[in-house]
């Protein structure tokens, strides 16, 4: 049974040096919602789980997995499903190449959990009251973290002229009737790279201040993400779901943003891209639902962050009694934003088109809690790096649709890939 201790927060400096913290662990999540006053469903500021007492790692039979080791331990676990799952839910494959190597699913039972709101840090752990009070001493002396030094350039995997034919590609299908809407990606990456994870996630953190960031270290590998997506929360019988499908860049002064924004609201492509996947969310979400519960509480909703302007939609349900919360996670994966409509097909098409295996990316992180509510993010602005073969991969896309040009698309990634770029070379 774990003790709990609460503490006032006394040190400006404590969320950094926490974050520093980290490299003593070789397993160690960091969640920071960046003060996001605009998520209504946040509960907390940051959340740390660090060591891991348990872990979980699977290729088979997943999501039974999960159930039973949240049921065996009635605890806290932390951790991520990969898109790659997919091939556990339907009969797919992931075929293409995988410089990142991960498990379909990993999870964790974290030895020390440090929950901070409103400057106060819960601890709960198995350390008596002295063995925590020493913890924090050992925080608060820990080095603020250094400044980023990495110079890494990435590199696209794909040509211009290829991605831009892949997208007419892809809305031939859609003409066909084979698709309504797909969520195309490219990769860059970087080989025989070494970065300071914590210190470029720092960095990135800074910049982009994501309401759903994470810094997650396991065994020499590293997510490093900034994003402003939910997955999936649930609270008590309560879930919520809040897809992004529209993005604009910020602009150089105010007067340009409120144009940006005015753009985004009134534009029909981004709306019905949107729409789209605010349906098939709904769908997802009522396989598990009571009766006439699935809701849109908020649709085509514009929220501004430091880097773009994202158009988002808030879906909930009431939980049927007779479900679970893997029955949930099942149900629901891979998130509609991140695949299309249909979902399958899309999925199908994404392998067929796509050079290298998601693995975490637009897939998800997050933690359950011992009462089985939990909360996700989608893997999205994010770096993927092996510490092992010393390999970065970022990934980038956005959703095609009959009315997508190919152009706009590719300055679409430019924009959303900006920030880890700019992170990786320090400009």
């Amino acid at each position: 049974m774990r003790n709990s201790y609460k503490y006032p927060i006394n040190d400006s400096d404590f969320s950094n040096k926490l974050l520093a913290f980290t490299k003593k662990y070789t397993f160690s999540s960091f969640l920071i919602s960046n003060k996001n006053n605009k998520d209504k469903y946040k509960q907390h500021q940051l959340i740390v789980a660090l060591g891991a007492k348990y872990i979980l790692k699977s290729d088979q039979d997943s999501f039974q997995k999960l159930s039973d080791f949240h049921i065996q331990h009635k605890d806290w676990i932390f951790g991520f499903l990969s898109y790659d799952l997919k091939n556990e839910i339907e009969n797919l494959s992931s075929d293409n190449r995988d410089d990142f190597q991960v498990p379909n699913l990993l999870f964790y039972v974290p030895e020390i959990i440090l929950i901070i709101k409103d400057n106060i840090v819960e601890v709960q752990s198995f350390l008596s009251e002295k063995e925590v009070e020493d913890l924090l001493n050992n925080i608060k002396k820990e080095n603020v973290i250094s400044s980023n030094k990495s110079n890494i350039n990435l590199q696209f995997r794909e040509e211009k002229l290829e991605y831009l034919q892949k997208i007419k590609d892809i809305k031939n299908h859609i003409q066909q009737g084979d698709i309504y809407e797909m969520n195309y990606c490219q990769e860059l990456f970087a080989e025989n790279a070494s970065i300071n994870p914590i210190e470029v996630f720092s960095d990135l953190n800074t910049r982009s201040k994501a309401p759903f960031s994470v810094f997650f270290n396991f065994d020499n590998h590293y997510l490093l993400c900034s994003s402003p997506e939910r997955f999936l929360k649930k609270e008590g019988n309560k879930l919520i779901s809040q897809p992004i499908k529209g993005t604009r860049k910020r602009g150089v002064n105010e007067e340009e943003d409120i144009l940006l924004v005015s753009e985004l609201e009134n534009s029909e492509k981004d709306k019905s891209e949107n729409v789209m996947i605010t349906d098939l969310v709904r769908n997802d979400l009522s396989k598990t639902a009571q009766k006439a519960s699935v809701t849109v509480e908020e649709l085509f909703k514009v929220y501004t962050f430091e880097r773009v302007h994202q158009m988002i939609s808030t879906i909930t349900s009431q939980l049927d009694e007779k479900y679970n919360f893997v029955d949930v996670l099942e149900s629901s994966f891979p998130m509609g934003s991140m695949t299309g409509a249909p979902k399958l097909k899309s999925m199908q098409l994404i392998e067929k088109y796509e050079t290298t295996k998601r693995s975490i990316f637009s897939a998800a992180f997050g933690y359950i809690t011992p009462s089985s509510d939990f909360d996700f993010n989608v893997v999205i602005r994010s770096i993927l790096y092996n510490d092992i073969s010393k390999y970065i991969s970022v990934m980038v896309g956005g959703a095609i649709t009959i009315n997508s040009d190919e152009n706009q698309e590719y300055e679409e990634c430019l924009i959303k890939a900006k920030a880890m770029r700019d992170v990786l070379n320090n400009d």
